[in-house]
């Protein structure tokens, strides 16, 4: 198990490249000779612009300067999502899903003081000083901290597009991956099913261990040569088109601290700030909007966040998906990584979590024979299988509790829709918060602070029976105010945070030292 084949670059192919390589010599099975075959004339999808704050972890583990990524991916940070009119459609109508938890303690502890000590906040205000700092459009960190270490916890919005460039000059002047700019054309396929080798459209044959396919939706190992069922979810969760577009910024603009959600008639937009741009795409349901008209939600909304004339000038990409999930995501001798393993819709950046986990999961149980392979393949299969409902129900729950009348929110709503498990949990919640014995998982993907943002932002049921608010948690709540009021105070503007990390990334003791 040394030879290692990758069938795909983009952010999918480059990441699982990096950590393989950055912990090659870790393992039983001693250092990987790692290829990455990419397709020249196959664009990436390259709209997938928000992270979890897992990147950080990553991209320091595969050895990349914060600065150097910051300035090279055109990134800003990021420290949640804001929710937009999802609740009831109107102008005041917002909550925010914080990165950092809520105070220590128990869930209904929590849920009591939010009630007594601070009745009129959102639950999001209430327990965590991170909304406030995302108001501000402020930093989660000062300049003088350690790269990767925040005051607050935070990921990055990036252009994707920059992000597998960097990656891939990464693998392969500092990881020594191997770099095949090639279309794979063909599979050759052993006696037992397992891949032998691939075959290029230049001729190449290259032969492998194990495969790592990473060929976006065309899935050319996982699906093409395996058949692997491909597992439809479009029945709970309706989305299946969505309109990109680059909006330029002025160099001096503000740049937000969340990935901004606004819910429009028929689906939502995104709105994520980069330094020189703004992502701002309309995801939408073709069940229940045209084409036409979703390019209208998107222009309007544009004239009315950016200008008028951004709005004229806008030429959005279209892009069509389907929702859902292979039935394995390990196959024989092949794991697939990224869009030919699944994709739901990209609210709550999913899809490249789902990329780290992956990957970690891989790396740390990296098979050191051909004859555990199945054992390890299927305890993958399992584990992310239950992953993929995880995320199937999570991103269910922040449709579930809307109240807009629209006829695309009622079939959201339909309780034919709705996960039984998700359907079970909203009924307990009635009568206890969501809490860790929801998500008994070890690496929740998304932990129970999460749904309890979510659950609680959007005016889920609040337990009727709560108990008294002790003096801890007391002491919680004002240390939540007087940590908000400081980190007011001391914490830098996002613009000014980035434009000192570009100044660091240029600089020549920098270039010395990558």
């Amino acid at each position: 198990m040394t030879r290692v084949v990758i069938v795909g670059g983009g952010t999918a192919g480059w990441l699982s490249a990096c950590l393989l390589a950055a912990k090659a010599g870790k393992g039983a099975s001693g250092a990987l000779s790692i290829t990455l075959i990419e397709a020249p004339n196959i664009p990436t999808i390259g709209v997938g612009e928000g992270t979890w704050p897992t990147m950080r972890a990553t991209l320091s583990g595969i050895g990349l300067d914060e600065d150097d990524v910051l300035a090279s991916c055109d990134a800003a940070f990021k420290q949640g999502s804001r929710f937009d009119r999802w609740v009831t459609g109107d102008e005041d109508d917002f909550y925010y899903h914080p990165f950092t938890p809520p105070a220590d303690g128990d869930a209904l502890d929590l849920v009591s003081a939010w009630r007594e000590l601070a009745p009129g906040a959102p639950f999001a205000f209430a327990v965590s000083s991170q909304p406030a700092i995302c108001q501000a459009r402020l930093a989660p960190r000062q300049r003088t901290m350690p790269p990767y270490a925040g005051a607050l916890n935070y990921a990055y919005h990036l252009d994707a597009a920059k992000l597998a460039a960097r990656l891939s000059r990464h693998a392969v002047e500092q990881l020594a991956v191997t770099h095949l700019r090639d279309e794979v054309v063909d599979v050759d396929a052993r006696a037992d099913g397992f891949i032998e080798a691939v075959r290029t459209r230049g001729g190449e044959r290259i032969e492998g261990d194990l495969f790592i396919d990473c060929s976006g939706h065309a899935a050319l190992l996982i699906g093409k040569h395996f058949g692997v069922e491909w597992i439809d979810r479009g029945a709970i969760l309706a989305n299946d088109r969505a309109l990109a577009a680059q909006v330029p910024v002025a160099e001096d603009s503000p740049i937000e601290s969340q990935t901004i959600g606004t819910a429009h008639e028929a689906g939502w937009l995104w709105d994520i700030g980069l330094p020189t741009r703004r992502g701002i795409g309309c995801v939408y349901s073709s069940r229940f909007l045209d084409d036409e008209r979703a390019h209208e939600i998107l222009r309007d909304y544009v004239a009315g966040a950016v200008s008028e004339e951004a709005a004229q000038a806008l030429n959005p990409r279209a892009l069509s998906f389907p929702t859902g999930h292979r039935a394995e995501f390990w196959r024989g001798n092949c794991v697939a990584i990224g869009l030919s393993a699944g994709f739901i819709e990209p609210l709550e950046a999913s899809a490249i979590v789902m990329i780290e986990l992956s990957m970690n999961a891989l790396v740390d149980n990296f098979p050191a024979r051909q004859e555990t392979m199945p054992i390890h393949a299927a305890r993958f299969n399992e584990l992310f299988r239950t992953r993929w409902d995880r995320v199937v129900e999570f991103l269910k729950l922040h449709y579930l509790l809307s109240r807009r009348d629209e006829p695309y929110w009622r079939a959201q709503r339909d309780p034919e829709t709705v996960p039984p498990r998700l359907a079970d949990l909203i009924l307990l919640w009635r009568d206890q918060p969501p809490s860790a014995y929801d998500l008994p998982l070890a690496n929740e993907i998304f932990p129970a602070a999460s749904y309890q943002y979510v659950y609680y932002g959007m005016g889920g049921a609040v337990p009727g029976a709560l108990p008294e608010v002790g003096a801890a948690m007391r002491r919680q709540f004002e240390q939540v105010r007087q940590r908000a009021r400081g980190l007011l105070t001391a914490l830098p503007p996002n613009r000014a945070l980035l434009n000192a990390a570009a100044r660091a990334a240029a600089s020549p003791e920098k270039a010395i030292q990558g």
